[in-house]
């Protein structure tokens, strides 16, 4: 190994140099024999200035023996690789170039001259198996000298591939300068380079992707038994979900992970949807949570479904160029018959990723106390009288003004699972009560009035059921806007989402009044009628009382008798 000055002209059959330069070098190196032969040059290692650029610090080689000759390439400060040249021809020339910045720059290059024909058994190759081995020329006998060898290996698409070296010895050096395995990330041999190793080892690799490439290369001196390698194809994991959508019956929630817009090099600052005023909320995930009618969502009516869409686009600004992907992330809420279905997907460069899920429209349906609707009745069960204007209203919770809600059918039943026994109120838009009476439609209410009654056969209650249509009200054809249509028309006129909703138990207050008044007599009743079994003990208890002062009465006076002092009888005497 040699130590040349700042260019240098070569003409030994194979030569190791290392090379050391500073400042404001411009260093030239013929190589040339008068052998037909080929070269092939080395860079084994190479240290520039770490601040330089390629433009004003590199290594240019030649096809031929002058700076004039084809450029075949260039190493420089951000080379992803082991970088090997070689010439068409008998010379090969490269040029260093440094900066004017004061720093030693080392290089490590080895060349040889070879004959192209001749070819090493089990020197490279196409390896396409799931799995499989290789080892290095002659193994376990030692490699032969000033040997190059590459292996593609190429598995399943959507793989990736692990490489384990079972056993692993190659000449040692701290740089692996002289003989050394290089594993790259794809096909190439001049970028993507995922390490490298020499010496006494068992390492290891995997690759991004379905392809490596695996690279032998030897120089003329101290051979080993070289490797024996086993490569597997590996399914990568599931990844986590990069992005999410939630939607309600009046909200879009968009969230998107940290770590993918990272990965695109990318950060909040870069997102905005259809109007770019809205703004995220930034934790560790990045959220875009808005009113269906806002942040220029767009709407479309599909005749049987309303979608709601808008987009997230992810995208430099300010600059006059870019070399990132622009990236748009379009979420839908389609609102179909039933259901509520979440779209979203990811435009890049033409990939599309989806994920669904399912929600509802928020509906409800309330009784209220006047033709005002402005205080819902709130006691369960409804009390009221026969006879009386019940009015009923369905609202649908959603900032979407533009949507209109009909009221399709009401049947009462005397069950709240609805039963056999039903009876209609209202049918297709059309009143079967006499005393059904409904109101326009009223932006997101749908509102009616009936008579309190009650079914027959001691049935006290009455529960109501109604099919909701909601509709967007721009649609001048939609069902929403038919009103009263008869079986027999067979309407075939769109509408966006159907429901049910349920109210009750409606009860008579007479009922009520009489269930009171029952529960009264029965309360009296028990109050005024007496208990035998409390009868019979106030009775003992009194008698035992009665005989219990008799029996001490008797005890004190015969004590009182037996205790008179100087008292006896005396006989009277006749006169």
């Amino acid at each position: 190994t040699g130590t040349p000055y700042c260019g240098t002209s070569l003409s030994n059959l194979n030569k190791a140099m290392k090379i050391e330069l500073n400042s404001n070098a411009n260093c030239v190196y013929h190589i040339q024999r008068s052998e037909n032969q080929t070269i092939r040059l080395i860079f084994s290692y190479f240290k520039f200035n770490p601040s330089s650029s390629c433009e004003t610090e590199n290594i240019k080689v030649y096809d031929g023996p002058s700076s004039n000759s084809p450029l075949l390439g260039q190493v420089c400060n951000n080379t992803d690789a082991v970088p090997v040249f070689q010439s068409s021809s008998n010379s090969l020339t490269f040029l260093i170039t440094t900066n004017s910045v004061t720093f030693t720059r080392n290089f490590f290059v080895f060349y040889y001259f070879f004959s192209p024909e001749t070819t090493i058994a089990s020197c490279g190759g196409s390896l396409t198996d799931p799995s499989g081995t290789f080892t290095s020329p002659n193994y376990p006998a030692a490699y032969p000298e000033m040997t190059y060898c590459v292996w593609h290996i190429e598995t399943a698409k959507n793989s990736k591939i692990s490489l384990e070296f079972q056993d692993f010895f190659l000449e040692l050096d701290q740089n692996c300068q002289f003989d050394f395995v290089a594993v790259y990330d794809g096909l190439a041999t001049d970028t993507g380079l995922i390490g490298k190793a020499c010496g006494v080892s068992r390492p290891t690799f995997e690759s991004s992707s379905n392809v490596m490439t695996v690279v032998l290369s030897t120089d003329y001196a101290n051979s080993y038994r070289g490797f024996s390698a086993h490569y597997t194809s590996v399914l990568p994991s599931p990844p986590e979900p990069n992005t999410s959508l939630t939607c309600s019956s009046d909200r879009m929630s968009i969230v998107l992970r940290k770590a993918y817009l990272d990965s695109l090099a990318y950060n909040e600052t870069h997102l905005q949807l259809n109007d770019p005023t809205c703004r995220p909320d930034v934790t560790d995930q990045v959220i875009f949570s808005f009113p269906l009618s806002s942040c220029g969502t767009t709407k479309k009516d599909e005749g049987q479904s309303i979608t709601y869409t808008n987009i997230v686009t992810l995208s430099e600004s300010g600059n006059t160029i870019t070399r990132k992907k622009v990236v748009q992330i379009v979420a839908k809420c389609i609102m179909e018959n039933n259901s509520t279905t979440e779209v979203i997907y990811v435009t890049e460069n033409d990939i599309i990723q989806n994920t669904t899920s399912v929600g509802r429209y928020n509906v409800s349906m309330s009784f209220y106390d006047s033709d005002s609707f402005s205080s819902p009745v709130l006691e369960s069960p409804y009390y009221v009288d026969l006879n009386q204007t019940l009015f009923a209203q369905v609202s649908l919770h959603s900032t979407d003004p533009n949507l209109l809600v009909f009221i399709d059918t009401c049947t009462t039943s005397p069950q709240s699972h609805f039963g056999s026994i039903t009876y209609d109120l209202i049918r297709s838009g059309c009143s079967k009560d006499d005393t059904v009476v409904t109101y326009p439609p009223l932006e997101h209410y749908g509102r009616f009035k009936f008579n309190a009654f009650r079914f027959l056969r001691n049935a006290p209650s009455v529960y109501l059921q109604c099919d909701i249509l909601i509709c967007d009200s721009n649609n001048v054809d939609s069902r929403c806007t038919k009103g009263c249509v008869s079986r027999q028309k067979r309407d075939t006129s769109s509408y966006t989402w159907k429901t049910k909703a349920v109210v009750g138990p409606i009860r008579l207050k007479q009922d009520r009044r009489a269930a009171e008044h029952l529960d009264s007599l029965t309360r009296t009743d028990a109050e005024e009628t007496p208990n035998p079994q409390r009868y019979s003990f106030y009775t003992l208890s009194f008698v035992v009382l009665i005989s219990n002062i008799i029996i001490v009465v008797a005890v004190i006076l015969k004590h009182h008798t037996k205790c008179q002092p100087g008292y006896d009888y005396q006989e009277i005497q006749s006169s």
